[in-house]
């Protein structure tokens, strides 16, 4: 039987013999490939193909760091693959940095370093830079991520909400807010068998932006959810969108843990959906490709772009009883710390 690995101590922070072990030990073989091995200052990369660089950072600081279907190693390397690939570019190299809290279990970082090899190797990325730095005890809560990545967008291709126009139609490649729920439920002792939608959104977008429609806009809709990834939407677009709640795909389960709770589904994080307009007329294209491609066989059309103009509320829910409910950004929540 193995020795249960020693745990986390500011010595591993420190960038002696403590540190050069741990990352030898831990992230190397975990995460290899022939950038990262080098273990310099930074990492030399290749010359990047034809196109606009783009260029993204996040954090993450879920809790709980490990949850059912996902840890947060892999929601930190999905959520940075993501915000590139909702962009348009097609990402490449990842930097990752963690700030460990001294006492960490050794175990539960090589789980996060695990998933976050495996959300790599599913994104088809290199991880080719990092940092550790360790906090003392009671400074932090376990272990915190930073992710940069980087991607080209390539020659042609125009995305952005300024595209959005009346008529568009909203798409999602699935059902929503199923995050959001599995981490409330984890941190609330609530027996579910939810799983988080976390996943690498890289195939569907190529496959949405491939299938010869005319796609204005992607976004994730993480924290918020897609109320307000759409109200922002309409906003920056000058625009109004129109949900209709029959049509937005919410599990069973999430909307139970949503009435437990008294929270509204369209409110919370998804890790793993993708949410397109897409021209007038297109809709078929589009969904026909995301649902030939794993993770989009639920995709569906659950809004539109109605006009131009503010008068009225940006976002408006149209009820299953047919009144429009506008849809407000949050004013407050008590959701912290959901990716």
């Amino acid at each position: 039987m193995s020795p249960t690995p020693d745990p986390i101590l500011l010595a591993h922070g420190a960038g002696g013999r403590a540190t050069s072990r741990l990352v030898q030990e831990c992230f190397v073989p975990a995460l290899d490939n022939p950038f990262l091995r080098t273990l310099t200052d930074a990492a030399v990369l290749p010359a990047l193909p034809p196109g606009r660089p783009a260029l993204t950072t996040d954090g993450f600081v879920v809790d709980p760091v490990v949850f059912p279907g996902g840890d947060l190693g892999y929601l930190s390397v999905c959520g940075t693959v993501n915000d590139l690939a909702v962009s348009g570019a097609v990402p490449m190299f990842l930097t990752w940095a963690l700030i460990l809290e001294e006492g960490l279990d050794r175990a539960l970082l090589e789980q996060v370093v695990a998933g976050a090899a495996r959300a790599a190797r599913e994104a088809n990325v290199l991880l080719v830079a990092g940092d550790t730095k360790v906090v003392p005890r009671g400074r932090g809560d376990k272990v915190f991520a930073v992710s940069t990545g980087l991607g080209v967008v390539p020659p042609g291709r125009e995305l952005g909400d300024h595209r959005v126009a009346p008529g568009d139609v909203v798409i999602s490649s699935g059902t929503l807010g199923d995050h959001g729920a599995v981490v409330l439920a984890c941190r609330h002792g609530l027996d579910s068998e939810l799983r988080s939608c976390v996943a690498p959104l890289r195939a569907l977008a190529a496959a949405a932006l491939a299938s010869g429609a005319d796609v204005h806009t992607m976004h994730d809709p993480t924290r918020g959810g897609v109320a307000t990834v759409c109200h922002e939407t309409a906003v920056r677009a000058g625009c109004r969108i129109e949900l209709d709640e029959r049509a937005v795909p919410v599990r069973r389960e999430t909307i139970a843990v949503c009435e437990l709770l008294g929270l509204d589904p369209l409110y919370l994080a998804c890790e793993g959906r993708l949410l397109l307009w897409v021209a007038a007329g297109q809709a078929e294209l589009v969904l026909a490709a995301l649902r030939a491609t794993p993770g989009g066989e639920g995709a569906t059309v659950i809004g539109a772009v109605t006009g131009r103009g503010q008068e009225q509320a940006p976002l408006v829910l149209r009820t299953r009883s047919g009144a429009g409910r506008p849809l407000d950004l949050l004013s407050g929540m008590d959701l912290p710390r959901i990716c």
